[in-house]
């Protein structure tokens, strides 16, 4: 959450002091294993809820239940918190089947006192679905500041990236690929000097089969590899024209975010709000459908435009994070005063 926090706004920046996220005990060393996050534990949170002002939720709720959900808002609202909650997700990536994220979200966006979405598109579903309009403040540079904007890695030819990311639920790669290298195959048949670059960092996955098979087709530039690290994720960003997100269904992307840092272009299904995030170029996809002639189109017309991809700058992105730092500074002090008006007036 580093990224929320103003860069030259002294008066934000002493206002709003972020916690670390709890380590329960068992967590080990290094920051490389997920856990759920202490503070929805009710009893945990019961324990330690004098030890800040307010809650802001983002992710990690995985694992919670309703029930549990609406404890932590009583355990929080019974304080005299408030609580703050950013809808990234209206669809979970991780679930195909979204009953009970859609029960959670059932009871965390009318409970919260301030609630906050990264896009208008997702404010607009959200008022429709649940008759209450979030705050609307974008999404903040992903890539580390220094590499905003900065020159790119040089490299020959147009490289198309398609990345299975641990082949994450919302995520098939092996259903476009074989599009990918038909059209590939196409354009360099008409002169073009194209390449299909596929990155598998889980090659035993039951999933993985249909991008191995693609090893020794013409254009294709196949790497099995471990998990990138960081430095290896942006270099790889650098080296690839396009980065191909074959998203079934989703609402939001980090990676899109990345990817307009370091001026990579980006084709996604047309699923979510991803459009409404940065220019980007869509094609037909979701949980049952598969428009192989509009991702055919959407990487020629990327190909046209590969001289002039949409990029950030270093000084848009510093200001954008200015302002970001300002509006949740707002929506935190809204909240106080109205999670404090609600205890004056139980009070008297």
């Amino acid at each position: 959450m580093a990224h929320l926090d103003s860069l030259s706004d002294p008066v934000v920046d002493s206002a709003v002091h972020r916690l670390p996220d709890p380590r329960p005990a068992d967590a080990g060393p290094g920051d490389t294993r997920w856990w759920p996050p202490r503070l929805l534990e009710p009893r945990w949170l019961a324990d330690h809820v004098d030890s800040f002002d307010l809650l802001h939720l983002h992710f990690g709720f995985d694992t919670a239940t309703p029930a549990s959900l609406r404890a932590v808002l009583d355990t929080v609202h019974a304080a005299g918190r408030p609580v703050v909650f950013t809808a990234h997700d209206l669809h979970n990536p991780h679930f195909r089947d979204d009953a009970a994220h859609r029960a959670c979200l059932d009871v965390l966006i009318p409970g919260v006192d301030e609630l906050i979405t990264l896009t208008r598109g997702a404010a607009d579903e959200i008022e429709q679905r649940w008759g209450r309009r979030p705050t609307v403040i974008a999404h903040p540079h992903v890539a580390p500041l220094d590499r905003v904007g900065a020159p790119r890695t040089p490299h020959d030819g147009f490289v198309i990236g398609l990345h299975a990311k641990s082949f994450r639920a919302n995520l098939d790669p092996g259903a476009v690929a074989d599009t990918l290298v038909r059209t590939v195959t196409s354009m360099n048949d008409s002169g073009g000097d194209v390449t299909l670059r596929i990155d598998i960092d889980d090659a035993d996955h039951p999933r993985a089969g249909d991008l191995l098979a693609m090893s020794g087709r013409p254009g294709v530039d196949l790497r099995v590899h471990p998990r990138f690290s960081d430095d290896d994720l942006w270099h790889y960003l650098s080296v690839i024209d396009v980065s191909v997100l074959p998203y079934r269904f989703g609402t939001h992307s980090g990676w899109l975010e990345a990817c307009f840092d370091v001026g990579t272009a980006v084709i996604i299904g047309d699923c979510g709000h991803h459009g409404d995030q940065h220019p980007v170029t869509q094609f037909g996809f979701g949980p049952d459908r598969f428009d192989a002639g509009s991702l055919e189109r959407a990487v020629r017309s990327t190909y046209l435009l590969r001289d002039h991809p949409p990029t950030a700058t270093r000084s848009d992105r510093v200001s954008e994070r200015d302002a970001v730092a300002a509006a949740h500074d707002a929506v935190y002090r809204r909240a106080l005063r109205h999670i404090r008006t609600d205890v004056a007036a139980r009070a008297s």
